[in-house]
């Protein structure tokens, strides 16, 4: 891994999109603002997307006390930077995620999911590829006015996104015939999504 910024990131994306660096997010310049204004929803986004294997963690969750009105015997709260349930250790084991629950007929249950990864100096080399170009293509027709540029913008990380997911998936085999990675893959199967739901 290389330490990496968001600075370093939004100057990538700026970069790509023919515009000047910044020293800070929190800078005045419409470029600083833009990416600003982005950068954690793109992070989230991509995050959310694929089961990185920098952004996993297990975790044992205890039932609440207070059970659904029906469908399921329990809930569990999910933790603070969840994004997304990754595998139950237990694969077949039905389960639904409803707003900050996770539903199921079990008293305690070990769940790996993808976490909210703040500090960029954890991420993978080719995530940091990917993430700069979601945010040049967030940002590109505030930036440039362009729609050729958002359009290529938006090819570019498309394929970025689909190398880096085939690369991190090939170090992540037992998740190829896990059903609720199946399932969640199949809920995220537009590698390009404006704005996602990344709290729920």
């Amino acid at each position: 891994l290389m330490a990496v910024s968001p600075v370093d990131i939004a100057n990538l994306a700026l970069t790509r999109l023919g515009q000047d660096t910044i020293v800070s997010l929190t800078d005045e310049s419409s470029r600083a603002r833009a990416v600003n204004a982005v950068y954690s929803i793109s992070r989230d986004a991509v995050l959310r997307g694929h089961p990185w294997n920098f952004a996993q963690k297990r975790v044992k969750l205890t039932a609440d006390s207070a059970a659904p009105t029906f469908g399921y015997t329990k809930q569990f709260e999910l933790p603070a930077d969840f994004l997304r349930v990754t595998r139950m250790e237990e694969q077949s084991r039905d389960f639904r995620v409803e707003g900050n629950k996770i539903l199921c007929n079990a008293s305690t249950i070990n769940v790996v999911y993808t976490y909210r990864v703040t500090d960029s100096n954890l991420f993978d080399n080719l995530f940091v590829d990917t993430l700069a170009y979601r945010i040049a293509a967030d940002t590109a027709r505030q930036l440039t006015g362009s729609i050729e540029t958002h359009s290529q913008m938006i090819q570019l990380y498309e394929r970025s996104l689909t190398e880096a997911k085939f690369l991190d998936s090939s170090e992540q085999p037992d998740l190829n015939l896990n059903p609720s990675y199946l399932l969640e893959s199949r809920l995220a199967d537009s590698p390009y999504r404006a704005i996602e739901d990344t709290n729920s």
